[in-house]
């Protein structure tokens, strides 16, 4: 792994993936649709600069008042791009929810990195209560139909609760875009694009109360 800086948000560096990091032994899925329940291991999206969380990342540090002084939750952190932004734009505290554990390392290893401080959860937080948190960023958590089904039951829990959610998301099939106020939008290359591939369009949004349900 090679510690770089986010095509999106120059301002973080990240430990990414490159053709002699190993990790395509990791990479045995036919889908990324699958189930967070699965046994078998997840794919290395720790090691990479998914589109979401780069549009959350980019919107939190030009727009600081977003998280300045708050309690932040980084929901399916990955790489912690989402939570490393949220520090360094002045978050009083940031939590970071993974559930792989080499996703867990590369969180330690990237806020070290970024001279941050992160308190990492190694466990799946949907299935509980609302954190005591003020904000949740989401980063590219719709990306399945399963994942989808278990994180919005959490989302709405956190607004009952009070809790703001602000969703980044490349307009994957799953994104409940009934439930979304876009707020913002950037070009970005999405999970898995190699330098110099064409960018594409993804949102940061407001995650709204379900009006019909």
């Amino acid at each position: 792994m090679r510690l770089l800086p986010v095509a999106a948000v120059p301002e973080i560096r990240l430990y990414a993936a490159h053709p002699g990091s190993g990790l395509r032994r990791l990479l045995e899925q036919d889908s990324y649709e699958a189930d967070i329940d699965q046994a078998d291991p997840l794919p290395p999206y720790w090691a990479y600069a998914w589109a979401g969380g780069a549009v959350l990342a980019r919107y939190v540090l030009d727009r600081p008042v977003t998280v300045a002084g708050r309690r932040v939750l980084d929901l399916g952190a990955g790489s912690g791009l989402v939570g490393i932004a949220a520090a360094r734009a002045g978050a009083s505290n940031v939590t970071a929810a993974e559930i792989d554990r080499n996703g867990i390392a590369a969180l330690g290893l990237n806020a070290a990195a970024n001279g941050v401080e992160i308190t990492i959860v190694g466990e799946d937080v949907t299935t509980g209560p609302p954190p005591a948190v003020d904000l949740v960023l989401a980063g590219d958590v719709f990306y399945g139909r399963g994942v989808a089904r278990r994180v919005t039951p959490f989302l709405d829990r956190c607004l009952a609760a009070g809790i703001e959610v602000l969703v980044g998301d490349p307009r994957r099939a799953d994104l409940p875009l009934s439930r979304l106020r876009l707020l913002a939008e950037y070009q970005v290359p999405d999970f898995g694009d190699t330098k110099g591939a064409a960018t594409k369009p993804s949102g940061v949004f407001s995650f709204e109360p379900d009006r019909i349900g």
